[in-house]
C-alpha cells in the first residue's frame, strides 16, 4: 500500500469526474458529492458509498487504521503478520471441524509457549528438553493441520466471481480489497465481517516461516533492501518508522497467539475500521447489510494515535553498505506529516525536482551528464500519517560512484533554493498533478481506495475534493521556501551502496 502523493490524489478526483460527470469542463462538485454518501454504525465503523450503476460491479476497500508503526516493542512485524492471517479463514471457513481444530490449536500453543520459555534462557537452555519440545511441537502442528481446508477463504471469493483480491500493510495502515459482481454484495459483507469478528490464528507458526522467507528475499538477500532498512533506522531515532515493516527475525520468532490476539482486540475494532464501496449499490442497501453483518462487532473506543516523534535532527547522518552490487544513493530529509499545510508545496517540490523525464534531476543526471540511469524523488517515505521523510534516490551509471551522483543532486537542490520556478514550470507541475495516472485510477477500485484512504488519514473523505484548490494555491515561493526549510545538510540522512570486489 505504498504512498499517495498529490498526483494520486488529483488523479483520483479526476477519475470521479470522468466516470460521473463526463469531463473537467462539465465537472460539478455538488453533482459528484451527491453520489457519495456515508454512514456510521453504532459501534463506530465508518462506511462510504460511491454509487455508480453503469456496470453490475462493486469494488470494496476496507482499511484498518493500524500498521507497522503500531507494532509493540519486541514484536515488530505483527501488523504484517495479521495481514497474512486474515486470509486463513474464520471459525466457519478454512476448517473441516472447528471444535476439534480448536483443541489441537490450544495444545499446539501450549507446547510453543513452553518451547519459547526454554529458548529464552539462552545458553542456560536445556538442549535435551528443547529438542524434545521441538519434536512435540512438530507433531502437534501436524495434528492441527488435519483440520485445515487450505485457501478456502480466497477460493470462495474467486469461485463467486471476485477479482483483484489482495491486501497490503504499510507503516500507517492495513488495507483489504477486491471487487465482486453486484449480486454478490451480501457475500462481501458476510466474508469480511467474519474475518474481523471471528479471528482464528490458523497456521500462525507456518505463516511465520513464510514471512521469514519474505524477509530474506526482500531485505537480507537484497542490497537495496538492506540499505533502505539501515537508512530508516538511522533517520528515525524514536519514531517507529525506523523499525522494519516485516520485522527482524527475532521479533517474528517472538510473536505468539497471546500477544497477537491482544494486538487484534486493540486495533481491529469497529471504530478503527473504514470501508468504501464504489459501484452498483445504493447507500440504503449497503447500510442494511452493514448493520446485519458488521453490526455484531462490539463498540470499543478507537485506539489513540501515537505521539512519539523524533527530536529535531541537527547533524547529517550517513550509512554505507559495501557490496558487490551496483552503487545506489538514497537521501532522506525529515519533513512533517502529509496532513501538514505545507504538504502541497512539498508534493510540488518532489515533482519538479525528480518526477518524470522533464524534472531537474532527470534532465541533469540522466539526460545531460549521463551519470545516472535512474533518479527520482518522493514526497513521503516510509509513511505519511506521522512526520516522515522527503526522499531522493539515484542509480549511478556504470563506472560512476554514488558520491558523484550525490554532489549533482545537491547542485540541483540549491538551484531550487536560489532560483524561483518559472510560471511555465509551475503550471506544468499543476497540470501533471491534474492528469497523471487518470487511466490507472479511473476505476471503482481506485475511487474506493482514495475515499477510504482520505477518510482514515484526514478524518474526512471530502478532503479529496479540496485537493485541486490546494495544489492550485501553491506558488513558486512556497516551493522555494519548502526547499530552504527542509532540504538541508543537518536535516538529511544519506545512504549509499559502495561497490567492492568482495562483499563483507
Amino acid at each position: 500500500m505504498m504512498k499517495r502523493n498529490v498526483t494520486l490524489r488529483i488523479a483520483a478526483l479526476l477519475a470521479v469526474l470522468t466516470v460521473l460527470s463526463g469531463g473537467l469542463a462539465a465537472f460539478d462538485f455538488s453533482t459528484v458529492k451527491s453520489k457519495i454518501n456515508e454512514f456510521t454504525l453504532d459501534n463506530g465503523m465508518k462506511f462510504i458509498v460511491a454509487e455508480d450503476h453503469s456496470a453490475p460491479v462493486i469494488s470494496f476497500v476496507l482499511i484498518a487504521d493500524v500498521g507497522g508503526a503500531n507494532d509493540p516493542k519486541e514484536y515488530y512485524g505483527l501488523a504484517h503478520v495479521f495481514e497474512h492471517m486474515a486470509f486463513k479463514g474464520t471459525d466457519q471457513i478454512g476448517t473441516n471441524n472447528f471444535k476439534a481444530e480448536s483443541g489441537a490449536l490450544a495444545k499446539l500453543d501450549a507446547i510453543y509457549a513452553e518451547m519459547r520459555t526454554e529458548e529464552k534462557k539462552g545458553f542456560l537452555a536445556d538442549s535435551t528438553k528443547l529438542a524434545a519440545l521441538k519434536d512435540k511441537f512438530k507433531a502437534a502442528q501436524d495434528e492441527a493441520e488435519k483440520f485445515v481446508v487450505p485457501n478456502e477463504f480466497p477460493n470462495i471469493i474467486e469461485q463467486e466471481g471476485g477479482v483483484g483480491l489482495n491486501a497490503g500493510t504499510s507503516w500507517d495502515n492495513t488495507s483489504y480489497y477486491y471487487s465482486f459482481p453486484s449480486n454478490k454484495a451480501e457475500l462481501w459483507f458476510a466474508m469480511e465481517a467474519g474475518r474481523f469478528s471471528h479471528p482464528v490464528l490458523r497456521q500462525l507458526y507456518k505463516e511465520k516461516e513464510v514471512i521469514k522467507e519474505e524477509r530474506r528475499m526482500r531485505t537480507e538477500s537484497s542490497p537495496i533492501g538492506r540499505l533502505i532498512e539501515e537508512a530508516l533506522g538511522a533517520a528515525f531515532i524514536s519514531q517507529p518508522y525506523g523499525m522494519p515493516l516485516v520485522g527482524p527475525m527475532t521479533d517474528i520468532n517472538n510473536i505468539d497467539p497471546e500477544t497477537a490476539l491482544a494486538f487484534f482486540h486493540k486495533y481491529y475494532v469497529a471504530s478503527n475500521l473504514t470501508a468504501a464501496l464504489s459501484g452498483d449499490i445504493t447507500p440504503q442497501q449497503a447500510e442494511a447489510l452493514a448493520k446485519k453483518y458488521f453490526g455484531v462487532l462490539p463498540k470499543v473506543p478507537k485506539p489513540p494515535r501515537l505521539i512519539t516523534e523524533d527530536p529535531k535532527q541537527n547533524a547529517e547522518r550517513r550509512v554505507n553498505i559495501f557490496d558487490k552490487s551496483q552503487p545506489f544513493l538514497l537521501i532522506g530529509y525529515h519533513r512533517p506529516a502529509a496532513t501538514d499545510p505545507q504538504s502541497p508545496a512539498l508534493d510540488a517540490l518532489a515533482d519538479c525536482l525528480g518526477q518524470g523525464r522533464t524534472s531537474l534531476l532527470y534532465t541533469d543526471l540522466v539526460k545531460e551528464k549521463k551519470i545516472a540511469t535512474q533518479v527520482s524523488s518522493f514526497a513521503t517515505f516510509p509513511g505519511e500519517k506521522y512526520p516522515t521523510l522527503f526522499g531522493i534516490f539515484a542509480i549511478p551509471s556504470q563506472g560512476v560512484t554514488a558520491d558523484s551522483c550525490e554532489k549533482e543532486v545537491y547542485t540541483e537542490v540549491e538551484k531550487i533554493k536560489n532560483e524561483p520556478l518559472s510560471p511555465e514550470k509551475l503550471e506544468g507541475i499543476k497540470e501533471r498533478a491534474k492528469s497523471n495516472l487518470i487511466n490507472q485510477l479511473a476505476s471503482r477500485t481506485g475511487m474506493a481506495q482514495q475515499l477510504a484512504s482520505y477518510q482514515v488519514l484526514y478524518g474526512d473523505w471530502r478532503k479529496l475534493f479540496k485537493t485541486l484548490d490546494d495544489i492550485n494555491a501553491v506558488t513558486a515561493a512556497d516551493i522555494q521556501n519548502a526547499a530552504k526549510q527542509y532540504l538541508n545538510r543537518e536535516n538529511r540522512t544519506v545512504a549509499t551502496i559502495v561497490t567492492v570486489e568482495k562483499a563483507n
